[in-house]
């Protein structure tokens, strides 16, 4: 996959120009176990876009073409697994350290991978997919976690970037696998006919089956792991945290960061206080949050990766056209990630917000438009890469962004918490609805829903979102919270 390797290779080359600036830090080391740490979010995003590519086959074989219920079911089960493994992350990565979970989220990725593919009956199907959802929920929030853990601050927001490339990585790694299993479907072929073919007996198969080899390549490195000093610190064991800090910044830093950790752990920020949340001092800044948590999911632009057959059909593309095309989107995500790495701190967050609503609902009010007139082709290809050009340089990264600045430090954690679990809920009605939607209103109709929403979200974030770019944590709790 050239362009995953030369991301990377530029990737490296950004953390080697740091080791220049800041000799003390041990920056070879620290990218190394955050790579290894991200790789979850590279099967979060390889095992959340496979069945898309797969889509077209497996519903063949279980003969669920006509069942838009199952349909929905079968793309949105994951969804139950994840909103489960976000909820349980906190509390067994509290007892357990994230080290330990983080292996158990890589055994899930197998297990589910290799039991999806072997899968005899659609419900069998749905549970191994609720499984590797579950993996899924453990990595989104273990993953960036770890890494926000180990790395100095100065050097934390650079360093947590690395999770969010490594999930675009996944998704393109997956829609090149689709592409290179997949044989190539004659144009108007039935259902029997790939129901019957290599496609539609074993293809899809493999699509699942290729997930277990970077689950076990991160199953195996992550015992390569330290443990997180800040875990280990809030357990008492000090004397087991300071080789990791004195490794990545020598003794004077690992010394000081212990003294840092120790104060952070003696705050009341670091408590998960749901009950705190009732303040009504906190109900603008908790609306705000959940808000864009669920906006980042209902502005519909996931389902070009989970339907993109009932998409590309509709222009008139065939099956192995359809896979190309998503192979396209894919590339395009992963370029306009790296635009939006670039721009965050110089543009601002809100700007990029406006950008992405408001780019949105246009370009979905034309798609609808060019499958209301029947517009065939290129035309419809060229709509949907706009779109995900437009989500991947500002909701996709940037909402996350502002979860992460936007609470006060007396509820953060547990706002946080709430925020995201606000989003998977989001995730899992917006995957569950579009066939039914699609059945309804047909694509134009889809279409022009979500571009409402963008609408709708557009002026949200015109009216009450602060600009939160150049500003300490403080400033902006005193701007929020009144």
């Amino acid at each position: 996959m050239p362009k995953c390797i030369f991301v990377l290779v530029l990737i490296q080359s950004q953390y080697n120009f740091m080791t220049v600036q800041n000799k003390q830090f041990n920056n070879s080391y620290l990218f190394a176990i955050s790579m290894v740490s991200a790789m979850g979010g590279l099967l979060f995003g390889y095992d959340w876009v496979v069945i898309g590519g797969a889509k077209p086959f497996y519903e063949r074989f279980f003969d669920i073409t006509t069942s838009a219920n199952l349909q929905a079911w079968a793309m949105s089960s994951a969804l139950i697994g994840c909103i489960l493994g976000a909820v349980v992350s906190g509390v067994i990565s509290d007892k357990f350290g994230r080290k330990w979970p983080l292996l158990l989220s890589a055994f899930l990725f197998t297990v589910a991978s290799l039991g999806t593919g072997l899968a005899s009956s659609y419900w069998i199907f749905v549970v191994f997919r609720i499984i590797g959802g579950i993996g899924i929920g453990l990595a989104s929030a273990l993953s960036p976690m770890y890494i926000a853990e180990v790395a100095p601050s100065h050097l934390r927001g650079r360093f947590v970037s690395l999770n969010q490339m490594t999930l675009v990585v996944g998704i393109l790694a997956a829609q090149i696998v689709n592409l290179l299993i997949a044989d190539k479907v004659p144009a108007g072929v039935s259902d029997e006919f790939i129901r019957a073919s290599w496609n539609g007996q074993m293809g899809w198969r493999w699509m699942f089956f290729a997930c277990a080899v970077p689950s076990v390549i991160f199953f195996l490195l992550v015992f390569t792991l330290p443990e997180s000093p800040r875990w280990l610190m809030k357990a008492g064991k000090a004397d087991k945290a300071f080789p990791t800090l004195q490794k990545i910044g020598g003794e004077v830093y690992a010394r000081e960061e212990m003294t840092n950790i120790k104060a952070t752990l003696d705050d009341v920020t670091e408590k998960l206080d749901f009950k705190a949340l009732f303040n009504p001092k906190f109900k603008d800044v908790l609306l705000i949050g959940i808000v864009i948590a669920v906006f980042q999911q209902w502005c519909g632009i996931n389902t070009v990766f989970n339907y993109a057959e009932e998409i590309f059909t509709a222009a008139g593309y065939g099956v192995s056209d359809t896979l190309f095309n998503i192979v396209i989107t894919g590339a395009v995500n992963l370029v306009f990630t790296l635009v939006a790495m670039f721009t965050v701190d110089k543009w601002g967050r809100k700007k990029l917000m406006i950008l992405g609503a408001s780019g949105l609902a246009i370009t979905y009010l034309l798609l609808g438009a060019a499958f209301y007139f029947e517009l065939k082709g290129v035309a419809v290809l060229s709509l949907v890469v706009v779109a995900i050009a437009i989500y991947a340089m500002s909701l996709a990264p940037i909402t996350w962004v502002i979860l992460s600045e936007i609470f006060p430090n007396r509820v953060r954690g547990a706002a946080m918490a709430l925020a995201t679990f606000a989003l998977w809920i989001a995730c899992f009605i917006l995957t569950y609805t579009f066939p039914l939607l699609n059945k309804s209103f047909g694509a134009a109709g889809t279409f022009w829903v979500y571009a409402g929403i963008c609408i709708l979200g557009f002026l949200f974030v015109l009216r009450k979102l602060p600009e939160t770019k150049g500003k300490t944590l403080e400033e902006i709790e005193s701007e929020l919270v009144k």
